[in-house]
């Protein structure tokens, strides 16, 4: 397992050998939101834990609970090679935005 997922909510999984403790953070948010185990269970169980307390305090204050991996996202490039994907995209008759996810989603599954 490489990540925590609970309610479309993603967890890193880190390891403190200094402090013999598992600990992670949601990641894919702004917000920081943390938890701590000595277990992988007890790792699971505090992001669990966490995440439903942000929920619940996010309902309490009456505010939006942030949404991970929204979908969108801005990708800094060299002019030359936004030139490329641009001119690419032209001739496959589609826009940059679809040629570069078809980019992307060819990228993972080689992965």
């Amino acid at each position: 397992m490489k990540n925590l997922e609970y309610k479309g909510y993603t967890g890193s999984i880190e390891y403190s050998s200094e402090d013999n403790l598992l600990y992670g953070k949601v990641l894919g948010i702004k917000g920081l939101i943390s938890y701590e185990g000595e277990t992988g269970k007890g790792l699971e169980q505090d992001f669990k834990d966490a995440i439903d307390t942000y929920l619940t305090d996010c309902d309490t204050e009456k505010i939006q609970p942030e949404k991970p991996f929204k979908g969108s996202f801005n990708v800094r490039v060299s002019p030359s090679l936004h030139q490329k994907a641009a001119l690419l995209a032209k001739e496959a008759k589609v826009s940059l935005n679809s040629f570069v996810a078809e980019a992307i989603r060819l990228r993972i599954q080689k992965s």
